[in-house]
């Protein structure tokens, strides 16, 4: 077989994609593998034991991120694929999963064919992608790559109020290797795409030149708890009703801001939450997400006026705390070039495309050339138990990362 008629082992990868999907299994389909949880590590072993299966040379670090590498003919920085296997609580199991094993899967692939690389070519598993248990998301990869320090994002507090280091040592995967200072020769990570651009044009490969802003906020408003027959309109202290305002302001934001901008408020909590008793304390999350960042910042500030102007008007105090703020990441043209040229020469239709999701890959785009490699989502679902991508897909995306990166590679 020549190189250009390489292909990835189908049939091996949909296998291990349902295996990995019966860890944290949820009825009616997806999983639940929330970062440095039990079932996190359960899933995080089976990757691994897989890794070793194919000879690599594993590689852990004191923040639990995994590297599996296959030696090149010279030393030096690796060609490396990656993503994360973590899910947020109702994910699906395509949503990272798909490109560690589809990294792996590639390496594997290059062994069955007995082919030799000039440069090491190695696949990465990080911890806390998500971010849905432990903020910010990317955790991971920022501190593999030096963005966040060990000791702080080991302190870092979860919604169960346990923290970081005490469950990656209760899990066992406070590895050895340090963090920091990696050097990657260059970094691609296949990824669902969890909307529904190439589904609804008919593409099955979009090469992916960059990632939208984002922006966290957490706001906690404390009033007064008051009975809800008796106590005046004009005498209430309501932060239940301070939050709801906030809320549909969000949602307006999205519309002032324009240029695709996208806002979600994703928990809204009250105390004491009764039928009967205005409410006492509310905790939102704002989610603000812009590809032009100065529209970014300008919706930050208004959402901003906005709370300090509203909890003022009721009288409520207002807490505020930044859970995760990323800029826009453009990724490196050749390197989307590359896999938009790649695709059309496998065959598949293709087409360049943004992310409005947050990835590793915009993480790692600080300290190597980075881009990414989409393939459909069904119905544009993801986050949630329907997330589907069928597997002739996972296969194209599989066989395009394969040959992005034995070019790389070489």
């Amino acid at each position: 077989m020549t190189r250009e008629n390489l292909r990835i082992n189908a049939e091996r990868l949909l296998r291990r994609l349902d295996e990995l999907g019966q860890i944290g299994a949820l009825e009616g389909g997806g999983n639940c593998r929330l970062a440095f949880s039990d079932e996190d590590k359960a899933g995080r072993d089976i990757v691994l034991g897989w890794m070793r299966a194919a000879g690599l040379d594993i590689r852990i670090d004191r923040f639990g991120n995994v590297t599996a590498t296959r030696p090149g003919r010279e030393d030096g920085p690796p060609v490396m694929a990656g993503s994360h296997t973590d899910t947020v609580a109702t994910g699906g199991k395509y949503d990272g999963n798909l490109g560690v094993l589809a990294g792996l899967e590639a390496i594997e692939t290059l062994n069955d064919a007995g082919i030799e690389t000039r440069r090491p070519v190695a696949v990465t598993l990080f911890s806390n992608e998500e971010g849905a248990r432990f903020s910010p998301d990317m955790m991971g990869s920022l501190v593999y790559q030096g963005g966040l320090p060990l000791e702080e994002a080991y302190g870092i507090e979860g919604i169960d109020g346990s923290t970081v280091g005490e469950n990656l040592e209760r899990i066992g995967y406070i590895g050895d290797a340090p963090v920091g200072g990696n050097e990657v020769h260059a970094f691609v990570e296949l990824h669902i795409e969890q909307g529904p651009i190439l589904e609804d044009e008919g593409r099955t490969i979009g090469a992916v030149e960059g990632v939208q802003g984002i922006s966290w906020t957490e706001y906690t408003f404390t009033g007064r708890s008051a009975h809800a027959g008796t106590t005046p309109m004009s005498r209430r202290c309501d932060a239940g009703y301070v939050a709801a305002e906030v809320a549909a302001y969000v949602r307006r934001l999205a519309a002032e801001t324009g240029n695709g901008h996208v806002s979600t408020v994703g928990v809204f909590e009250v105390e004491p939450d009764l039928v009967n008793v205005v409410p006492q304390k509310a905790k939102i999350t704002a989610d603000l997400r812009n590809f032009d960042n100065e529209l970014l910042k300008q919706a930050e500030q208004k959402l901003e006026a906005f709370v300090d102007d509203i909890a003022g008007r009721e009288g409520a105090a207002v807490a505020r705390r930044t859970l995760a703020r990323f800029d826009p990441t453009p990724f490196d043209t050749g390197m989307v070039d590359r896999i938009h040229g790649i695709a059309e020469r496998l065959g598949y239709s293709t087409r360049r495309i943004a992310s409005g999701a947050g990835h590793d890959a915009q993480i790692m785009a600080r300290i190597c050339p980075t881009a990414m490699i989409f393939v459909p989502s069904v119905d544009g679902i993801s986050h949630n138990i329907q997330e589907y991508t069928k597997p002739e897909d996972c296969e194209a995306g599989a066989n395009v990362m394969l040959h992005t990166l034995l070019e790389l590679a070489e």
